[in-house]
């Protein structure tokens, strides 16, 4: 005898009940111009802001590691919320191509932050990369590489002017749906 599968269900209007203890909007406590921001708008298909959106960012350091091989209690992470009017903001380093344990280069992936995007109506997370303007590891790296020029734009953040902090600040958005939806990858 088996039992009916159990419906999908959305994460529901409490998710911030058990996660907001997580949140933390920096991953660097660099001063000045070595951390960077990354400052964007969560939208809907309607282009409304998504103001419960909660985002996880997942990273290597500047020179490509990922934690435990990191120095410094580096962890990698940081999760957020949207505020009223659907934008985040990350304050981080710029991270190095990405490194395997012996210190390679891992598949000439380009240096990139991974996101994680939970909201209301999402029955599971979305996932996506913020790439940087300028890297020269974009036009190989396999992801970024594998989509049409217009695709490729959408994951690669505008670079702005220098914040008030000193920081380089780079600007990236995330359409949920719509004309210009955010390229989302297969959770892994």
């Amino acid at each position: 005898m088996s039992s009916p599968a159990t419906p999908s269900q959305t994460a529901g209007p409490f998710v911030s009940i058990g996660t907001t203890w997580l949140a933390g909007a920096n991953l660097a406590d660099v001063p000045g111009p070595a951390a960077v921001e990354v400052t964007g708008t969560v939208t809907d298909g309607a282009g409304a802001p998504v103001t419960d959106a909660m985002l996880e960012f997942w990273q290597a350091d500047s020179e490509g590691h990922f934690p435990p091989e990191t120095a410094d209690g580096w962890t990698g992470f940081a999760r957020l919320f949207t505020d009223t009017e659907g934008r985040y903001r990350l304050v981080t380093v710029k991270p190095g191509p990405p490194r395997a344990s012996l210190g390679a280069q891992v598949a000439a992936e380009a240096p990139h932050i991974a996101v994680s995007i939970f909201a209301r109506g999402l029955l599971q997370r979305l996932v996506t990369r913020v790439y940087f303007p300028g890297e020269p590891a974009n036009v190989a790296d396999p992801a970024l590489s594998a989509l049409s020029p217009d695709l490729q734009e959408r994951l690669v953040a505008q670079a702005g002017a220098t914040g008030a902090s000193g920081r380089q600040v780079y600007h990236f958005d995330v359409h949920l749906q719509g004309e210009r939806e955010t390229v989302f990858f297969a959770p892994w």
